[in-house]
């Protein structure tokens, strides 16, 4: 549909000729399958298929983007009825939650996340005028109207949006009850669709994450070994990552403060586990534990085929007073710099030139795309880059990565788009800014002369969906 919220060359070049071609290049894309290999979606949407709650509970609660943003601006979380790490909340009227954020809708002028939403508005509820205080009654009922019909649940949602592969991320510690009952569910497999897990072992690789002792307890509890040794710790996370195969989970996630990795004597690595399983490690004997454990993930990912992402470089729950209220993903996390070419070299040294394993690196520090990310990535047989993510997951960051990545690594170094999210409503939004983004690059190589046409569609269709599956093994 057309609609006055977002216009139909949104976010190409402006220069005629590039404009003309950034279109045509567009629209070879536009009907592509969604693969989004790595995100943060609730399986129990997919598994229980039940309609979702009200507007304020599906696009405002479970996005830190959203609420980063207005908490910024000193409105309060509990007026927006985000839950507390105790799990209590003040439970205000959804409705209230709603015109709380269309009073305050300005505040996302020129952000990707005004661009995400407003693709929402328009395309998926087809409402067509801007959002405001004075229509915030007009938009709640629309929406919540919608999500009272059979075709908004989450599995019509799924096939409207032509998503053929969601992967969501989980801890080692979860037993997978949803993802179990969606393997034994025909829905999937009748429409021909994929929704898999992502092993995510922070909890249990990282000393420094909250409950670690208790965490390790667990983890032998659920396989049967004995986690006060290395040994039997290794074992138990051997029999984790079996575990979420067996549920489809193709990739491995890492979310590590740096990028560091080690390779350590079994006696020293052995000494630090235990110093960590009994809370007596300090802050640099956590970051050599992570960094040794990182290089044993590898390892395991040679040997089990998964694709190890590695997602350094974000300060953790930085605002600690609103970690200690709310807990975890509030929108507190900061980008930090980061090192590869240091930090990754004893993790490179035994297992960079397998070109059976699949590494992709992420970054929150641009400064690093084409001084280190890209040479990495053009040499390495192991190493693919991720696009730009997180927050140069917009516009200009992924005209930026693309302008300095490509240079060195190429495009078939890289992986294509993911959208990381937990928005369920924004990822074909996500997707389609990133292919828009993406013909427009293509048109001015082409009309630059330093790209053939034929070359450009091809590359459009890759970027948009081949490279995505080849990368992840789906």
């Amino acid at each position: 549909m057309t609609s006055s919220l977002i216009h139909p060359d949104r976010l190409f070049p402006s220069e005629s000729r590039t404009l003309a071609l950034s279109r045509e290049i567009y629209r070879t894309t536009v009907s592509l399958p969604i693969i989004s290999p790595h995100g943060h979606t609730d399986p129990a949407w997919f598994a229980q298929n039940e309609s979702f709650t009200n507007p304020a509970d599906l696009l405002i609660t479970p996005d830190h983007y959203v609420f980063r943003m207005l908490y910024s601006q000193g409105l309060s979380l509990d007026d927006l009825g985000i839950p507390r790490a105790d799990g209590s909340t003040d439970n205000p009227p959804p409705e209230a939650v709603w015109q709380l954020f269309a009073d305050n809708y300005h505040l996302f002028r020129g952000t990707p996340t005004r661009v995400w939403l407003d693709h929402v508005f328009a395309e998926v509820f087809e409402i067509d005028e801007p959002l405001t205080s004075g229509t915030a009654d007009h938009y709640y009922g629309v929406i919540d109207s919608a999500l009272k019909t059979p075709e908004f649940r989450p599995r019509a949602l799924f096939e409207r949006f032509n998503i053929e592969f969601l992967a969501t991320t989980e801890s080692p510690l979860d037993t997978l009850p949803h993802h179990g009952a969606l393997k034994n569910d025909s829905w999937p497999k009748e429409t021909n669709r994929r929704i898999v897990t992502t092993f995510r072992p922070d909890p249990v690789l990282d000393p420094e994450f909250e409950g670690f002792a208790e965490n390790l307890t667990e983890l032998g509890r659920l396989t049967n070994e004995d986690t006060s040794t290395f040994a039997g710790y290794l074992r138990a996370l051997e029999n984790r990552r079996a575990f979420f195969r067996e549920h489809g989970a193709t990739a491995t996630d890492h979310g590590h403060p740096t990028a560091r990795t080690a390779w350590l004597d079994r006696a020293d690595v052995e000494k630090l586990y235990d110093a960590a399983r009994t809370g007596a490690i300090n802050a640099p004997e956590a970051e050599l534990f992570r960094a040794h454990m990182l290089t044993e993930m590898a390892g395991m990912s040679a040997d089990d085929g998964m694709v190890m992402q590695i997602h350094p470089g974000s300060h953790r729950n930085h605002n600690q007073p609103l970690f200690d209220r709310y807990g975890r993903d509030r929108g507190a996390d900061i980008p930090q710099t980061t090192n590869y070419v240091d930090a990754l070299k004893p993790l490179l040294g035994r297992y960079g030139n397998n070109a059976d394993l699949t590494i992709i690196l992420f970054t929150l520090d641009e400064t690093v795309y084409s001084r280190e990310l890209a040479p990495l990535a053009g040499h390495y047989p192991a190493l693919k880059l991720g696009p730009a993510w997180w927050f140069h997951d917009s516009p200009d960051g992924m005209r930026r990565f693309r302008r300095q990545v490509t240079e060195t690594a190429g495009f078939y170094n890289t992986v294509g788009f993911n959208d990381d999210t937990r928005a369920f409503l924004s990822i074909p939004a996500r997707h389609d800014l990133a292919r828009r983004i993406d013909a427009g690059f293509l048109a001015e190589l082409v009309v630059e002369h330093t790209l053939r046409e034929d070359e450009a569609y091809e590359l459009a269709r890759l970027l948009a969906y081949d490279l995505a599956k080849d990368a992840y093994r789906i």
